[in-house]
């Protein structure tokens, strides 16, 4: 075995970013972003080098984001079927692209930038090259992604992260099944997606009670594995989440005009082992199923490219 390849966290390489404030590490495998941090502070629950990522934490979910119902999608007239990889459920969930190593294009002391093609497999024969760059500046860290279709068919696309947004608990610790009661949070959005018991949708409603986030509610008593969408932007046509901690920490997760919906999982019942301590919040260029319904989708023609941009920052209220 190459001393080397031993070596290397099961992760892959470590990239290690920094800016004023802000650190950041992303891994070799999935360009995952596995640690953020403002001023020694950790910003997302993040977990091991050598350890299996928990509940998609951090990860780059491509070519789509959530669920696919039965893992079965049809485009251009063939049908495709993804393998299940939620099996309580039977769906498949999240994409793929958090399972390779991504290549390493440029590596400077503030940014990173990893790319990734697709592979060719019989449930996504779309030749694409995926871009992912990391840039961290004295206002935080933008995240650029983009995809090129480099085949001679179109391709359908769509794109998410998932980041557990640290709930600020001291000496939680990543993997103690804490309380997010204390953090109070903000989602841009006036629509809630309903969905069955598989979380596949079933339609929209307006965003009320315990579902209407615009003003940045306690979390106390609230459990969430919920889109929404109607999203309210601002004049560049960015929307922004707002997660508020107990330790005084603002964290502002934005994404531009190509994102169209918002996740939230506030983790509820989920075993103590892993459950990350904080709140995953996903923008997304659509919910769940787009393969399916066709919502939001993107569709990528050969030679074509598509570009989003998401971003951290935080400050202290």
């Amino acid at each position: 075995m190459n001393e080397a390849s031993a070596g290397t966290p099961r992760t892959g390489q470590q990239f290690a970013i920094s800016c004023g404030d802000y650190q950041a590490v992303v891994t070799e495998q999935g360009a995952i972003l596995r640690a953020l941090r403002y001023q020694g502070k950790d910003l997302i629950a993040t977990f091991g080098e050598d350890e299996p990522v928990p509940c998609s934490n951090g990860c780059v979910l491509v070519p789509f984001p959530n669920r696919v119902e039965d893992g079965e999608y049809t485009f251009d007239g063939k049908t495709y079927r993804l393998p299940i990889d939620e099996h309580e459920r039977h769906n498949a969930i999240h994409g793929y692209g958090y399972r390779y190593y991504w290549h390493l294009e440029r590596l400077t002391e503030t940014s990173v930038t990893l790319s990734w093609r697709t592979p060719s497999l019989a449930y996504y024969p779309f030749d694409l090259v995926v871009g992912a760059t990391y840039t961290l500046n004295e206002d935080g860290l933008t995240m650029t992604v983009s995809a090129r279709n480099q085949g001679d068919r179109r391709a359908p696309w769509a794109f998410g992260i998932h980041p557990w947004l640290a709930n600020g608990r001291e000496g939680s610790g990543d993997r103690i099944q804490d309380d997010n009661g204390e953090c109070s949070l903000l989602i841009p959005c006036r629509t809630h997606v309903t969905v069955d018991d598989r979380l596949i949708p079933t339609g929209e409603e307006p965003a009320q009670g315990d579902y209407d986030l615009t003003g940045g509610p306690s979390l106390k008593g609230r459990a969430f594995d919920d889109a929404w969408t109607g999203i309210e932007r601002d004049s560049q046509g960015r929307s922004s989440a707002v997660l508020t901690r107990p330790d005084g920490i603002r964290m502002t997760l934005w994404g531009d005009r190509t994102i169209n919906a918002w996740q939230v999982c506030t983790g509820t019942g989920f075993d103590a082992s892993f459950r990350p301590a904080g709140v995953a919040v996903e923008p997304m260029t659509a919910y769940a199923n787009a393969f399916r319904t066709g919502k939001d989708l993107i569709i990528l023609e050969p030679g074509e490219e598509y570009e989003t941009q998401v971003g951290y920052r935080a400050d202290r209220v």
